[in-house]
C-alpha cells in the first residue's frame, strides 16, 4: 500500500478556451510536477471542476493522469448523495492501478452521523481501493463529527483523511489518533497540520513552486522549524492570493500566464477578474525571487530576504 504522506497536488482539468478538456496542457503539467518531489496526484478533487465533467471525460482525463504520473501515486476523487452514487463513479477506474479514492460525506442530504458512518461503511464494502475521508463540510453542508470520524477509521480500508473541517482542536485530536494519516486540505494550515505530527497535505497551490512546499514539508519532518517557518511565512501571500476567488481559477491564471494552458473553468465558475489575476502572479513572482535565494542555498539571505 502506498504510504499516503507528504504534499499531493490536487490537479486542475485544463480545458482549451472553447471548453474542451486540453490533455497536451494536463500531460505537460504532470511532467513539470513529476520531478519535483512531489507525492503524489489527486485528480477529481475540487481543483479538478469534476461535477463538470461527464463521465466519458473523466474516464479519459483519469486514464491520461495514470499513464503520465509514472511511478507516483494517483487518488482519484468520488462523491454523491448515495453509496450508489459515489459506486457508480468507481466503476469508471476499475482497470487502473490507483493508489485510493477519495470520498466526501453525502451532500445536500445533511444526514445523521450514523447515516455518514453507514455510507462509508457500505462503499468499503464495494470496492477493494483505500479510501481517503474527504472532511469538507462547508461545502457538503454536513459537519463530521470526530466521533463519527473515528468509527469511520475503523474501517480498515479507510487509511487517510483530507481535513478540511476547520476545527482545529478534531484536526489535533485525529492527528493524536494515529489512526487515519492526516493530510491538510487547507493550504493556509499545511504548517500547522504538519507541525503537529500530520502527515502532509493535498494543495491546489502547490500547482505553483511544489519545490518549496515539499521542502517546508521535509524541513518540519527533520526539525529544521527555522527553514519550515520560512517557507512558511513565504508561500503564505501566494497561498492567499490564490484563494482570493472560487479555485481554481486564479491557479489557473497563472498558469495560463506562465504558458502552461488557458485561464477556461466551466460554468458556473468564471474566470479570475483581472485584478485577482494580477494579485496571484505577483505573489507567485516575489516567491520566484525567495526560491531563487533558497536554491542557491544562501540561508542568511534567504532569511533576511523572507523578513523584508
Amino acid at each position: 500500500m502506498h504510504q499516503f504522506s507528504g504534499i499531493w497536488v490536487p490537479l486542475i482539468t485544463p480545458f482549451t478556451p472553447d471548453g474542451k478538456i486540453d490533455f497536451n496542457t494536463l500531460r505537460n503539467l504532470i511532467a513539470q510536477l513529476r520531478d519535483s518531489g512531489v507525492a503524489g496526484f489527486v485528480a477529481f478533487g475540487t481543483t479538478g471542476e469534476p461535477a463538470a465533467l461527464s463521465n466519458d471525460e473523466k474516464q479519459r482525463v483519469i486514464a491520461c493522469v495514470v499513464q503520465e504520473s509514472g511511478a507516483l501515486p494517483v487518488i482519484a476523487g468520488a462523491s454523491g448523495i448515495t453509496p450508489d452514487n459515489v459506486c457508480d463513479q468507481l466503476t469508471l477506474y476499475d482497470s487502473l492501478p490507483l493508489a485510493g479514492v477519495m470520498i466526501t460525506a453525502p451532500y445536500y442530504v445533511r444526514p445523521s452521523q450514523q447515516a455518514i458512518i453507514e455510507f462509508f461503511n457500505d462503499i468499503a464494502a464495494r470496492t477493494s481501493l483505500p479510501i481517503v475521508v474527504y472532511d469538507i463540510p462547508y461545502r457538503t453542508g454536513v459537519q463530521m463529527e470526530l466521533e463519527t470520524l473515528r468509527a469511520i477509521a475503523r474501517i480498515p480500508s479507510v487509511v487517510a483523511i483530507k481535513d478540511c473541517g476547520g476545527d482545529a482542536r478534531k484536526t489535533q485530536s485525529l492527528i493524536a489518533d494515529q489512526r487515519l494519516a492526516v493530510l491538510s486540505g487547507e493550504d493556509h494550515l499545511l504548517f500547522t497540520t504538519i507541525a503537529q505530527g500530520g502527515a502532509g497535505g493535498i494543495a491546489a497551490s502547490a500547482h505553483l513552486h511544489p519545490r518549496l512546499f515539499v521542502r517546508m514539508h521535509r524541513a518540519l519532518n527533520e526539525g529544521n522549524l527555522n527553514e519550515a517557518l520560512a517557507l512558511h511565512h513565504a508561500l503564505a501571500p501566494m497561498i492567499n492570493a490564490l484563494f482570493s476567488e472560487p479555485s481554481p481559477a486564479p491557479v489557473k491564471a497563472v498558469l495560463a500566464a506562465l504558458g502552461t494552458g488557458h485561464c477556461t473553468v466551466r460554468k458556473p465558475l468564471l474566470v479570475a477578474t483581472e485584478s485577482a489575476a494580477q494579485r496571484a502572479f505577483d505573489a507567485y513572482q516575489r516567491v520566484t525571487e525567495i526560491a531563487r535565494v533558497h536554491a542557491n542555498c544562501q540561508e542568511a539571505a534567504f532569511l533576511t530576504l523572507i523578513d523584508e
